[in-house]
């Protein structure tokens, strides 16, 4: 059910971001001011880095289109995969409650999951392609 403008005041817009293992379910609100829940944990203490809060702030600073109450649901994968993860979903999220800032965020490259993932080992080999050293005798 496609959600018409008049009814955004009261419901929230949600989607899902994902990189690597880690997904994400972030939920919009429009508020008076931007505010993030992660995990019923606020922004500062679930992400300790400056660089990691930047990361997720980045796709709502790129497009200015209101304020919101952010509320994220993130498992799996790293610190900085969750991040990315977030920010994909805040990026996805903000497209669907106002299409205008779809060229924004895809310039950005917000939108883009991102596919790279940590490929798998193989058997007789030491990784995923190192072999052990070959000795002829």
């Amino acid at each position: 059910m496609p959600i018409t403008k008049e009814k955004t005041a009261d419901r929230y817009t949600e989607a899902v971001g994902r990189r690597k293992t880690a997904s994400a379910r972030v939920r919009i609100t429009p508020a008076s001011k931007n505010t993030f829940k992660i995990n019923d944990r606020d922004l500062a203490s679930y992400f300790p880095t400056a660089e990691l809060r930047k990361i997720i702030e980045e796709a709502t600073n790129k497009v200015k289109v209101g304020n919101f109450n952010i509320s994220i649901h993130v498992k799996g994968g790293g610190v900085h995969s969750q991040a990315e993860a977030v920010r994909h979903g805040i990026s996805r999220a903000l497209v669907k409650h106002d299409e205008s800032s779809k060229t924004k965020l895809k310039t950005a490259g917000f939108l883009k999951r991102d596919p790279r993932a940590k490929e798998r080992r193989k058997f007789g080999l030491k990784k995923a392609r190192k072999a052990p050293q070959w000795s002829k005798r």
